[in-house]
């Protein structure tokens, strides 16, 4: 009688425990298809977006349309053109090679092009980590008359490399498109085949990404979702710009469904050993040993305190962004087809639910007195030199940066905490001896400042 109890309360626990499953899964779906349907509307362009967890999907959707004019509904199989997130591929490509002893991470730039300025200062290393001070050429005014050209890799070196350097090598950190377009061509030179060749032979067709291609505006590329742009409110087909030239920075496609398997790949350590991939997502720092929140070819960040590795891409007529929470091996990616919508934030916001760490919205506010409100108004100093005015109107607290016009309301998620709407700038203020501090916080990055003065 007793054993028949017993397994009567563990099939009792068994049946709570997964009808407890089910509802946070379905609550977790509820909250990203209403994340998801505020920025995409059924009769404009779309999105794709896909969760998983350890390895298996838990959330895959679209929204909108994949073609206008034909009035083609989005579908999760369609292909998107995914901008920066190709500096993966290239950033594993180069640790690849590396792997085979065929370059060295310390190579100056000066070995592969003898001719290059600074090259002999230069290593693949700041090429990898934004560091080299090369500028970037998408930031070059004259980029804009020959976006349509079809250049050799080489050649279209020529066309920014004697542009002035923007800082000495390992310096500063500034996101660098041509950075990676020579380690495009790094890559051809040590391993004797073309960028496309390399990454459909050695990656895509090794980890079974049939969906996934160097892109291309002339071949037929199956479930092609059209990328378009809006301005004053009317969309248009994007801007056409050669392949050529977002090269190995850019220009590669592929499809939610592949991602994932490349996000596999990485964690299983497929590609390259865990030794290996691990310098992928190492926290370099600067000659003065400042830290730069980037690795190889992701940016290192964080979820209310959970650390995060990531990117996100830009073309004309596409925008990509992908998290990875490795600690609770979490995977989110998301594309939209139009330049007009980026998923940034509502990526970040997705992985947050899904490890159950969410962003604080205006909704989670907690009540405080008038006179709780009033202590933290000022003028605050910050140690970037920054200034913020921290204002109230009608027992509303507002954040101003001097010089902008732009004032952001502050919800209160504890008497001496503050949140913007979407949770990711947060201020934490505290007293001690009478001097006022708060910390402004935008995810990882976190500036400190200093009362400066009282608001009446």
């Amino acid at each position: 009688m007793k054993n028949r109890v017993q397994i009567k309360k563990g099939i009792l626990s068994v049946l709570c425990f997964l009808l407890t499953s089910m509802v946070s899964a379905q609550n977790l779906e509820s909250e990203i298809d209403e994340i998801l349907k505020v920025q995409f509307k059924d009769n404009e362009s779309g999105v794709v977006a896909l969760v998983a967890k350890k390895g298996n999907v838990i959330y895959k959707k679209a929204y909108g349309k994949a073609n206008l004019e034909l009035d083609v509904n989005m579908k999760p199989k369609n292909v998107f053109e995914i901008g920066s997130i190709t500096k993966q591929f290239t950033a594993v490509s180069i640790l690849m090679l590396l792997e085979e002893g065929k370059l060295d991470l310390e190579n100056k730039l000066a070995k592969f092009i003898p001719n290059y300025p600074k090259g002999k200062e230069i290593t693949i290393h700041h090429l990898l980590t934004h560091t080299s001070g090369i500028k970037s050429y998408t930031s070059m005014q004259k980029f804009g008359e020959v976006t349509t050209q079809d250049v050799e890799p080489l050649k279209f070196i020529d066309f920014f490399k004697n542009e002035p350097m923007d800082f000495e090598p390992g310096e500063q950190y500034k996101y660098n498109n041509s950075g990676y377009f020579i380690l495009g061509y790094i890559i051809e030179r040590v391993s004797g085949i073309s960028y496309p060749e390399f990454v459909e032979e050695r990656i895509f067709k090794k980890l079974n990404m049939n969906s996934s291609s160097y892109g291309s505006h002339v071949k037929l590329i199956k479930n092609r979702a059209i990328g378009y742009r809006k301005r004053n409110g009317d969309y248009s087909n994007a801007q056409y710009i050669s392949m050529s030239l977002p090269y190995a920075a850019g220009s590669l496609m592929s499809n939610v469904d592949d991602m994932l398997r490349w996000q596999t790949a990485i964690r299983n350590n497929t590609l390259v050993k865990k030794e290996t991939i691990e310098k992928a997502f190492t926290n370099y720092a600067l000659n003065n040993g400042k830290k730069i929140d980037y690795g190889y070819g992701w940016s290192l960040n964080e979820i209310n305190g959970v650390p995060t590795v990531e990117h996100g891409g830009s073309i004309p007529g596409y925008k990509s962004m992908g998290v990875y929470v490795p600690s609770e091996d979490v995977y989110v990616i998301v594309f939209s087809n139009c330049g007009c919508k980026s998923p940034t934030a509502l990526t970040i916001k997705i992985a947050g639910l899904a490890i159950h760490k969410p962003f604080p919205t205006g909704n989670n506010a907690v009540s405080l007195s008038k006179e709780e409100l009033q202590k933290w108004v000022g003028t605050y100093k910050f140690e970037d030199g920054g200034i913020r005015l921290v204002t109230m109107e009608n027992n509303q607290l507002y954040s101003q940066r001097k010089g902008s016009s732009s004032k952001f309301k502050m919800y209160p998620t504890s008497p001496n905490e503050f949140s913007f709407e979407d949770g990711f700038y947060t201020y934490k203020f505290s007293e001690k001896k009478g001097k006022k501090t708060v910390i402004f916080q935008n995810r990882i990055k976190k500036e400190k400042g200093m009362l400066t003065a009282n608001q009446s």
